[in-house]
């Protein structure tokens, strides 16, 4: 069922990104991009979707601590993986990713914290691109990339292979050295996974 409702997601996407120019290409991102030290004892992968509140609320009230006392002191390695339950959020990932491996996680901030905004809007194709634009992509390097409907198929495809190796179902999910935990915690809850993933 996963896969079908992804495939229907590309389909329904591609018709708006194909009456985009074709410019020149931009260099976006497919795989893994790593938060952190890729040495650290623990890996944390979070599947997660631009466009789920539960996703934005653990990235504004859990991760920032997170990141503060794992990530940056070495601890945890994170690496975000994007879930595709609508066009929204695939046209979101592309906007980020096309920012290669240095914007991506600046612009996976945005379109978190200010999720309330942008997918209320009326015009919610043109807030993805302003977030673009903020964090320095040119309109032509944007373009290109939601223009791309090679890259939006590797894009899901890569999606599918990794939610069904982890058997994701909702999200948040989060994969902390190889064990699955489901759903949007606090950092008290949070960070006692990390400790008992450091510990073993």
């Amino acid at each position: 069922m996963q896969t079908r409702r992804s495939l229907l997601l590309v389909a329904a996407a591609l018709p708006a990104a194909g009456l985009l120019p074709r410019l020149a290409a931009a260099e976006p991102k497919l795989g893994d991009i790593v938060l952190g030290d890729p040495e650290a004892p623990v890996t944390v992968y979070e599947y997660a979707s631009f466009t789920c509140p539960h996703c934005a609320a653990f990235h504004n009230n859990t991760f920032p601590e997170i990141e503060k006392n794992y990530i940056e002191t070495g601890k945890v390695q994170f690496i975000l993986r994007e879930v595709y339950f609508d066009r929204y959020g695939l046209w979101a990932s592309m906007v980020a990713r096309c920012g290669g491996e240095r914007g991506f996680y600046p612009m996976a901030d945005q379109f978190l914290k200010r999720q309330a905004v942008w997918t209320r809007s009326e015009d919610i194709a043109g807030e993805i691109r302003k977030i673009g634009r903020l964090n320095g992509l040119s309109p032509d390097a944007m373009e290109a990339c939601l223009a791309d409907e090679d890259y939006a198929r590797s894009l899901v495809e890569r999606y599918q292979e990794t939610a069904d190796e982890h058997q994701v179902r909702s999200t948040p999910t989060f994969i902390i050295n190889g064990a699955k935990h489901s759903g949007n915690m606090g950092v008290a809850d949070f960070s006692a996974l990390l400790d008992a993933a450091l510990s073993g």
